[in-house]
């Protein structure tokens, strides 16, 4: 069954309508004629083609020309395929005018492009960053430990948003301030009772220079008495010390019984070498014997000696407790 003639009619009039106003946003131009923003049906159709959604330019038109602020499409169009955030670069430049926080188009959008958020940057610049530092330990002259917390107030610095340090930079020189500050203190008392002496050094330092902020004040929120950093490191160097004495004593001893064990295989030797001469003498005598040099009447003799030299000793004392020979009994 066919339809209607009419009816096709009105299918195919509603789907021209359909690609008619896709194609061709009327609803948009209207917007932007009614609110002053002068754009052609044309370069809304161009958009299209050119990737580009029409409301996105339309509307960051319309916020800009309604605050005052002249902004060209072209450029717009250019920012948003480089691949930045239109709307969040005209909020910020009309949060920025507002605030007679110099910013022009090109400097915002070289900012959002660079991965800053433009937009919080310039709310930054009205409305200051508080950043809590992490607990800082430094150690006075007088060998205390101090841990220091601080409390940072910082605002955009617009001109170095770009290329400009962040956050991360700004918390490393101050924990490097305070270091510094407590460790030229003489005495640890003397910091807890004027903690504000830390605040001017670290501020007198310019310790926001290239960076993408500006300090305007470092507080000092806490301060605590850590350990005894010098009594610590008197008694691990006793430690060291008492050890480096056990080391040489111990060396020295080790030095004494192998010179004793020295001495001992020293005096063995002389012993064997005496035992070893007296076996010769027998040897020697009977020798003498053989060849005539010696008599038995001059053996009796050097006998009678040795007898009448022993007897000598035992009465002087020399030979208590030896026999004849001269030997222990």
């Amino acid at each position: 069954m066919e339809l209607p003639f009419f009816i096709i009619i009105g299918i195919a009039s509603l789907v021209g309508l359909w690609i008619l106003f896709y194609f061709i946003p009327v609803g948009l131009w209207f917007s932007a004629l009614v609110s002053g923003v002068k754009i052609s049906l044309i370069q809304l159709i161009l958009m299209r083609w050119r990737k580009v959604p029409p409301a996105v330019i339309v509307n960051a038109l319309i916020a800009s020309s309604k605050a005052g602020l002249k902004l060209n499409r072209d450029e717009l169009e250019a920012h948003f395929l480089a691949g930045g955030r239109v709307q969040q670069v005209v909020n910020a430049l009309i949060s920025a005018d507002k605030a007679n926080i110099p910013l022009d188009f090109k400097s915002a959008t070289a900012i959002d492009l660079a991965g800053r958020d433009v937009l919080e940057a310039v709310q930054m610049s009205v409305n200051p960053k508080v950043i809590n530092t992490p607990p800082v330990a430094a150690v006075a002259k007088d060998g205390i430990q101090l841990i220091c917390k601080a409390r940072v107030t910082v605002r955009a610095n617009i001109k170095q948003l770009v290329g400009g340090a962040g956050e991360e930079t700004i918390l490393a020189r101050i924990g490097e301030g305070v270091v510094s500050s407590i460790g030229s203190a003489t005495s640890h008392k003397a910091v807890l009772e004027n903690p504000d002496s830390i605040s001017k050094v670290v501020l007198a330092k310019g310790l926001d220079s290239g960076t993408a902020f500006e300090i305007l004040s470092i507080d000092i929120a806490d301060i605590d008495v850590g350990i005894n950093i010098g009594a610590k490191l008197q008694m691990d160097q006793a430690n060291a010390d008492k050890n480096i004495a056990q080391a040489r004593a111990e060396e020295r001893r080790a030095m004494a019984v192998a010179s004793e064990q020295e001495m001992k295989a020293k005096a063995q030797e002389a012993r064997a070498k005496v035992i070893e001469a007296e076996a010769e003498v027998p040897k020697a005598m009977a020798e003498a014997f053989r060849s005539g040099n010696l008599g038995i009447m001059d053996y009796y003799k050097m006998e009678n000696v040795k007898a009448d030299t022993g007897m000598r000793d035992a009465i002087s004392g020399k030979g208590a407790g030896k026999g004849p020979e001269g030997e222990k009994k």
